[in-house]
């Protein structure tokens, strides 16, 4: 037995004696990876990533022939059965071990953005739903699912999640987010990390770092923050994922910040991610991203210098094919990078060969997966949980929910179409355009035949009015008579992913501004102008402007892509079967342009106050969200009204039921820096807890934070806790916070150092 095979050895000698064994080539082989993609179609509006159809793949045979790192998409690229998914693995498997001196098999990755990215796969709610649901706990449970069907099939590793604080409504993927509040992100972002890693799953964060910050909201631009912003917003939900989470691998940003693009930036890759948070796992290359070095970016003269420069900065494996590190033998010749630079990369791959049990002797490729069912009803019940759970009530001022009606118009382009419940990662949305001829895969129910299921005694008119992107109205009158024949209107209009222009939300399919796409605003007021009570149901990937709606309409619903159980739990909320939960993860925008910001805002970035004719704020803000009960907090206590700047506060409130029925609210605690030295937002998320109560009972919270959660980029650019006046506001949302609490920071100024506390610790009694 090889000592790298002998699994009783420690997981470094192991590594180190297959290093010593390999010559430079081999050790190169492991940076590289292989798709055994389709052809293209040559236009690329159906390319699943960024100008594949431009991008050239060598031959197997030739990638493969010094040992090979990853193998990318096998399920993922095809509609393909489970049992030809794994059989094509187990193929690929045992022919890149034959072509190994030393046998070894490559990490098999996937995408997981909304589940499994495979053909009859479950389609999970997309990430911004995930922010809607404020529940960590149930995120967690949704990636054990993902990952432990995964790992069944011989999977190793998942390109998922994705971390980008949401900086700009009219990105195309902010439905690919998990919100605007880098808390919330970084919360449930480790939870799914947790929850995948758990299955057996390697989880890899994207994208690191700066990406959502683009300008215009517009996909690859150049990021142009400063550093505060980096290091206060974009970079702590990273930080908590890799440190709290222990994160195997991380992927870097297509964009470049102040210049120097993320995929060749040693500062970023190395220093803040290695020597600063200390992690070892594998840097993964967005697809193509270092080839983009030369080809977008322009700061390399040929492919040599882009894979030496990505190479230096830290970036170990090249996704998702050997291009540029294909030429990192002529970069070592050139003197662009050492021997020693591509040994450290191997090694981190190989270390996770070895702890995923690759390098085992009698690791079999035919024997490492099986097929399983990829929609089974577990999955579904997560998915039905997770989709109830996100679903948000903007406003039912008229007390038009839950629907008690013997007709009802259901009207809107989403009434008919259940892809808009899915998002541009989910396989129907992502793979399924290049093969029209066939159907989704798994069974969907529209939102039509769910709202006629819901109510088996009431007439159900449905007309979609108009299409999402189609500007034609002549649809409109049908819609118009039948809300006029109807005891209430539900309205369904908002987004149906697609990529690279394909849709109106996703990557790619960013927007001009925040109005509806299409004539659905047309529709819309159309409606509202018959004067029969309308309920707007907004799904969307993206908030849109709903300030010329929200006074006229009787109730306002968000959904942000539920999934496969989307449409059952739509109905369910308009029926009053399902109470809702849901929480804006980002706000819903008054008007349509001029406020492409969220709510973590400095004085003058959220308030008139005469400076200007606009007003930034949103008609929903963020943390936002009703229910059919009543809620209360109360007893804001805190230990103290003076903590040092190294000490704890802590603090406690009371949640109670007010209303006639069982519920879940969302406790949420912000603080606020009344003076500092340098401008701060308004507030900042610093603690939340969904709590589920039935009538009449209550709960105490009781939150302990250390003031690392209190610290900040200071004029130096150093992090540091400040001594002077800060504020603790609790309640439902950014905006409706009735308990506030002042406290102060005494001592002296305290510089924090590396290894922060990220979280509170939160008690529910």
């Amino acid at each position: 037995m090889f000592p790298w095979s002998d699994a009783t050895r420690p997981v470094d000698e192991r590594v180190e004696a297959l290093l010593d064994a390999m010559s430079l080539a081999e050790q190169i082989g492991q940076l590289g990876a292989f798709w055994p993609r389709p052809k293209s179609n040559g236009a690329g509006l159906n390319d699943v990533a960024p100008m594949e159809s431009a991008m050239s793949s060598g031959e197997f045979e030739e990638v493969s022939a010094d040992g090979l790192g990853h193998l990318t998409r096998v399920f993922g690229s095809a509609p393909i059965d489970p049992e030809t998914g794994v059989a094509t693995l187990a193929r690929f498997q045992q022919q890149v071990q034959q072509r190994s001196r030393f046998g070894i098999p490559a990490i098999a990755h996937e995408e997981c953005l909304t589940g499994f990215t495979a053909y009859g796969a479950t389609v999970y709610p997309a990430a911004i739903a995930w922010g809607a649901t404020f529940d960590p706990e149930l995120v967690g449970e949704m990636a054990h699912a993902i990952g432990s069907d995964m790992a069944a099939l011989g999977v190793h590793q998942g390109l998922s999640p994705l971390l980008d604080v949401v900086r700009d409504y009219r990105w195309g993927r902010v439905e690919e987010t998990i919100g605007e509040d880098p808390f919330l992100v970084g919360t449930l972002g480790t939870a799914y990390v947790r929850g995948l890693q758990d299955a057996g799953v390697q989880a890899t964060l994207k994208h690191f770092v700066g990406y959502s910050a683009a300008r215009a909201g517009r996909n690859h631009a150049p990021v142009t923050i400063g550093t505060r912003e980096l290091e206060d917003v974009l970079l702590p939900p990273f930080e908590m994922a890799v440190r709290e989470g222990e994160v195997a691998s991380v992927m870097n940003s297509y964009s470049d910040v102040d210049g120097v693009p993320a995929g060749a930036s040693r500062h970023l890759l190395t220093e803040v991610l290695r020597e600063r948070w200390g992690f070892t796992g594998t840097v993964v290359s967005d697809y193509w991203s270092i080839s983009f070095l030369e080809s977008m970016h322009h700061v390399a003269d040929d492919l040599t210098e882009a894979g030496a420069l990505s190479l230096n900065a830290g970036l170990d494996i090249e996704l998702p094919e050997t291009g540029a590190y294909a030429h990192l033998a002529e970069a070592v010749e050139r003197g662009l990078v050492s021997e020693g630079v591509i040994r450290e990369a191997a090694r981190r791959i190989l270390r996770q060969k070895v702890q995923l049990g690759l390098l085992d002797e009698g690791w079999d490729a035919a024997a490492a997966g099986r097929a399983v069912h990829l929609d089974s009803e577990r999955n579904r019940e997560i998915a039905r949980r997770m989709a109830e759970q996100s679903v948000v009530l903007c406003a039912n001022d008229a007390g038009v929910l839950p629907l008690r009606a013997d007709s009802i118009a259901l009207l809107g382009p989403i009434s008919e179409n259940p892809l808009t419940f899915m998002g541009c990662y989910s396989f129907p949305n992502h793979v399924l355009p290049r093969y029209p001829e066939l159907a989704s895969g798994l069974p969907l129910t529209s939102l039509a035949d769910a709202v006629r299921a819901e109510f088996p005694d009431t007439r159900v008119d449905v007309v979609a009015g108009v299409d999402i992107l189609d500007p034609d109205t002549s649809g409109i009158e049908g819609a118009v008579a039948a809300a006029r024949d109807a005891a209430v209107a539900v309205v369904a209009v908002g987004d149906l992913a697609g990529m690279f222009g394909g849709g109106t939300s996703g990557e790619g399919c960013d927007s001009v501004d925040l109005r509806l796409p299409g004539a659905q605003a047309d529709l819309v007021r159309a409606v509202l102008d018959t004067g029969t009570p309308t309920v707007l149901l907004v799904v969307s990937g993206r908030p849109y402007s709903l300030g010329e709606f929200g006074d006229r309409a009787a109730a306002v619903v968000q959904a942000f892509m539920p999934g496969a159980e989307g449409g059952a739990a739509l109905a369910g909320v308009l029926s009053g079967r399902v109470n809702p939960s849901g929480k804006l993860p980002v706000g819903v925008p008054d008007h349509p342009g001029g406020q492409p910001g969220t709510y973590i805002a400095a004085p003058l970035a959220w308030f008139t106050d005469g400076v200007s004719n606009l007003d930034p704020r949103p008609l929903y803000p963020f943390g936002h969200g009703l229910s059919y009960t009543t809620f209360a907090v109360s007893d804001l206590a805190l230990t103290a009204d003076e903590v040092p700047t190294d000490g704890t506060l802590t603090a406690t409130v009371r949640l109670t039921n007010t209303g006639e029925r069982a519920g879940a609210e969302v406790v949420q605690f912000y603080l606020s820096d009344v003076t500092a030295q340098v401008v701060r937002p308004i507030k900042l998320l610093a603690a939340f807890r969904k709590v589920h109560l039935e009538p009449g009972a209550s709960a105490t919270l009781r939150v302990d934070f250390s003031t690392d959660l209190m610290s900040f980029t200071g004029v130096d650019l150093t992090r540091v806790v400040e001594p002077g006046a800060m504020k603790l506001s609790v309640g439902t949302s950014s905006e409706n916070l009735p308990l506030v609490a002042d406290f102060r920071l005494t001592g002296g100024l305290r510089v924090v150092g590396e290894g922060r506390t990220l979280s509170p610790t939160v008690t529910v009694e």
